[in-house]
């Protein structure tokens, strides 16, 4: 990994790859296309690693909503280069700048969409995650129509938020860490689970 890329569990030399062709050109471009904040880059990637380590996927298409620079969506994809993936973001500077990403990395398998939420087909996907595009109450009904049955939603949230729960919500997979003295944690709810 390159200097402001941290070691990232679970990405393999192909990951690698994806991942340092990301960090170089979203170093490049940040200020120009407004991709990210001030300050080290290296805690995006770190904060996406360490809340997706220790969660194991199901098959099928998956979605990262509101991508912006790809965060958390390039992560996964890099963690998991055998699953389907969708960025979708609507600035089309960000989904160019992702397009030119995948294309410089020669990466396959993951789809740019400059659109929003709204116009994706209902019960299209497997897995719906989103790092900060609504709030989590907001991204429950949003993933209610895009989610197949049973299909999973990734929150990631400060550590002292709560959980959304209703009635067709399972919380299966909680998984809390720190990146840059902040406390966080990745909560994996599946909808759509039958009621006990």
């Amino acid at each position: 990994m390159p200097e402001d890329l941290p070691e990232l569990d679970g990405i393999g030399t192909r990951g690698e790859h994806l991942l340092t062709t990301h960090a170089r050109l979203l170093e490049r471009w940040r200020k120009a296309m407004n991709l990210v904040g001030p300050g080290p880059i290296a805690a995006h990637y770190e904060d996406a690693n360490r809340a997706l380590k220790g969660f194991r996927p199901s098959p099928g298409r998956w979605v990262d909503l509101g991508t912006g620079a790809g965060f958390p969506g390039i992560v996964f994809a890099a963690m998991h280069p055998d699953l389907p993936l969708e960025l979708v973001d609507s600035r089309q500077k960000r989904t160019r700048f992702l397009e030119e990403v995948l294309a410089e990395a020669d990466w396959q398998g993951v789809d740019v969409l400059c659109t929003r939420h709204e116009t994706l087909p209902e019960g299209a996907y497997a897995g719906v995650m989103s790092r900060a595009l609504h709030a989590p109450e907001r991204m429950v009904e949003v993933a209610r129509r895009l989610l197949v049955p049973g299909g999973t939603l990734l929150l990631f949230l400060q550590d002292d938020a709560p959980i959304p729960t209703d009635i067709d919500l399972e919380v299966f997979h909680v998984e809390h860490y720190v990146v840059d003295g902040r406390p966080r944690k990745l909560a994996a709810s599946r909808l759509g689970s039958p009621v006990r």
